[in-house]
């Protein structure tokens, strides 16, 4: 990746548009904030940011890093280990169950995506059931009666 490359969402390139007249004195940080719907002393806090990094302090500071909420791949390993060997054709939401009485805490959408990852569950879509109509009558306005 080029280093003069800053990559944005969306939000950011906003951000970045709203706040280039405020740091050349040409808006002031109240209409910026209105503009963002942010509080002035967010405002405040970004440009300062901008002013120390450049464009690139819109962005957030956690973007391309690891969450803090991820798993232990260990953890991660011996649920699907346990999975394939005893669990195999269980739905994600049983598993969890299975794997909790066992002893290993993973929640049900946690192991849901693990396994759709591996290629061990496929994610099927329920179609709506459209509903039943009752057949049309050969001539205009006429009903059946039942009585």
């Amino acid at each position: 990746m080029e280093k003069d490359r800053i990559e944005m969402n969306r939000r950011d390139r906003d951000a970045l548009k709203v706040m280039a007249p405020v740091l050349k004195g040409e808006r002031t940080q109240e209409e910026a904030a209105r503009l963002l719907k942010r509080s002035v002393r967010q405002i405040r806090r970004l440009q300062r940011r901008m002013e120390k990094e450049g464009d690139g302090g819109v962005v957030h500071r956690l973007r391309g890093r690891p969450s803090n909420h991820r798993m232990d791949p260990s953890i991660r390993q011996a649920a699907l280990r346990t999975y394939r060997e005893e669990l195999m054709g269980f739905g994600p939401t049983l598993a969890s169950e299975k794997l909790s009485e066992r002893g290993q805490k993973v929640s049900a959408r946690a192991l849901h995506l693990w396994l759709v990852d591996e290629g061990l569950w496929q994610v099927t879509r329920r179609r709506e059931r459209h509903r039943s109509r009752r057949e049309r009558r050969p001539c205009f306005g006429e009903m059946v009666r039942l009585d």
